[in-house]
């Protein structure tokens, strides 16, 4: 039962937050997806490549939590586990640097300006959040496990090598 909870709260979550972040309000920017695409020559399958990676790896990054941690992204409703496995032993933030990834995507598939610099901002905002709430949590609820994971992994430019701790 505690797994079907974290499905249904991941997916609700999914759907409210980045749904919102990478989807919702590119596509207000956007005209509905309205505007015309980049003049550009490669932009647009640049960005079509970038936001359907990023969306796989957003997608594989909340089933780990559910999945693996037992929990949702959100803070409401935090993993039980820490989670640590998939592409988690890459980079600590993969689904701050997807939702990025996306919003950059789309910014290159239409040229535009206003998704860069909302980029910029939410990049900025996700950074801060990280940094003043979501790191001093998970060192609260997790300690030496989670201190030895932030060693270990980055936090926004993915490792090559998987991390083989725990």
């Amino acid at each position: 039962m505690r797994s079907f909870s974290a499905i249904a709260g991941s997916a609700l979550f999914l759907v409210v937050a980045p749904g919102v972040v990478a989807g919702l309000v590119p596509w207000l920017l956007t005209d509905g997806y309205h505007a015309p695409l980049s003049v550009v020559r490669g932009f647009v399958a640049a960005g079509s490549i970038l936001v359907v990676v990023a969306t796989a790896i957003l997608l594989h990054a909340f089933a780990r939590f559910a999945l693996e941690g037992l929990g949702t992204p959100a803070p409401v409703a935090p993993t039980e586990k820490l989670v640590v496995g998939g592409i988690y032993r890459h980079v600590r933030n993969p689904m701050y640097v997807a939702v990025l990834a996306i919003i950059l995507g789309q910014a290159l598939i239409f040229s535009s300006w206003a998704l860069l610099v909302y980029g910029l901002i939410a990049a900025a905002a996700m950074i801060s959040f990280v940094k003043l709430y979501e790191e001093p949590t998970l060192a609260q609820r997790y300690g030496g496990e989670y201190e030895a994971y932030r060693r270990a992994v980055p936090g926004w430019l993915p490792r090559f090598t998987p991390w083989r701790g725990q």
